[in-house]
């Protein structure tokens, strides 16, 4: 009887390891637990975005969950903001990211305009993200105008992930991208907002851009994980924007740390190749087809 042994490799015919078991909605709330102080997590939750198949491969052993995060639109295609990214658009990178990944829970954005009309819409968007991507969970910005949305997804089979503090597409409506929570009336309505969409049924919240102080409290008071992200090491996890932590842009916020500098390794090489093909130096006869010798 003939034996069938599947290829474990990531090259690009066999682009995903063997599946296993991923990480769930369930296990990462599970992650935050009511101690005597208030709420805590003993081990942080890791979360990088990845928008490819390669990228989310090389990602995924290490996270806990990967976002397709709709900072897409400025990282990959060159948008001045996360406006105009469509729905099309995450499903397309959703299911990349799906199909590179076995281990990690992968959740998608879901862009502005196609959650906030309605719960019915939004159940409708999300729906179909879920369905196109195989993703786990969805990600929602605005806090507790939101929340009934949240409530009507949850109860009817979609993980989300809450978003507070700095909401990028309502960058229009903030006026910017500084830091939130300085005035004590924004940092009263952000605890607010963190604490209803945790009611109403987020798994975990990215709090993002808010002043450490506000953060800290917030991974103390609310009872889902808080993921931070420029807001303080105190939080329950955290996530980056890869493409900045990898330092594959020359300008970035003031809250990540780069772990590379990609951006001049990438030029590098592309200098060294450049020059061995003006001096006729690549490709060698290891690059080259030639008949085999007898």
């Amino acid at each position: 009887m003939s034996t069938f042994t599947l290829d474990t490799s990531t090259s690009r015919a066999t682009p995903s390891p063997v599946p296993g078991k991923r990480m769930t909605a369930p296990a990462i709330r599970a992650r935050k637990v009511e101690a005597d102080k208030g709420w805590r997590t003993d081990q942080p939750i890791v979360a990088l975005t990845a928008y490819t198949m390669r990228m989310a491969q090389l990602l995924d052993a290490h996270c806990d969950f990967l976002l397709v995060g709709d900072s897409l639109g400025q990282v990959i295609y060159g948008l001045p903001s996360t406006i105009p990214v469509t729905l099309d658009m995450m499903i397309a990178h959703g299911a990349a990211v799906v199909r590179g990944s076995w281990h990690a829970l992968v959740a998608v954005d879901m862009p502005f305009g196609s959650y906030e009309g309605s719960p019915q819409q939004a159940f409708e968007s999300c729906a179909r993200v879920m369905k196109e991507t195989g993703c786990a969970a969805v990600k929602l910005e605005g806090g507790e105008a939101m929340a009934p949305t949240i409530e009507y997804l949850t109860h009817r089979g979609i993980p989300v992930i809450g978003h507070v503090g700095l909401t990028p597409q309502a960058v229009n409506i903030l006026g910017g991208y500084g830091a939130r929570g300085k005035e004590s009336s924004e940092a009263k309505k952000i605890r607010r907002d963190a604490q209803k969409v945790a009611e109403a049924g987020a798994f975990c919240i990215v709090v993002e851009g808010v002043m450490e102080e506000l953060a800290t409290e917030l991974a103390n008071t609310i009872a889902v994980p808080i993921i931070g992200i420029g807001a303080s090491n105190a939080c329950d996890g955290q996530i980056l924007v890869t493409d900045d932590m990898l330092g594959l842009f020359e300008r970035t916020p003031r809250f990540v740390k780069r772990y590379d500098d990609l951006a001049a390794r990438i030029g590098d090489a592309a200098a060294a190749y450049a020059q061995e093909v003006r001096d006729r130096a690549f490709p060698t006869a290891d690059q080259t087809y030639r008949p085999k010798s007898a």
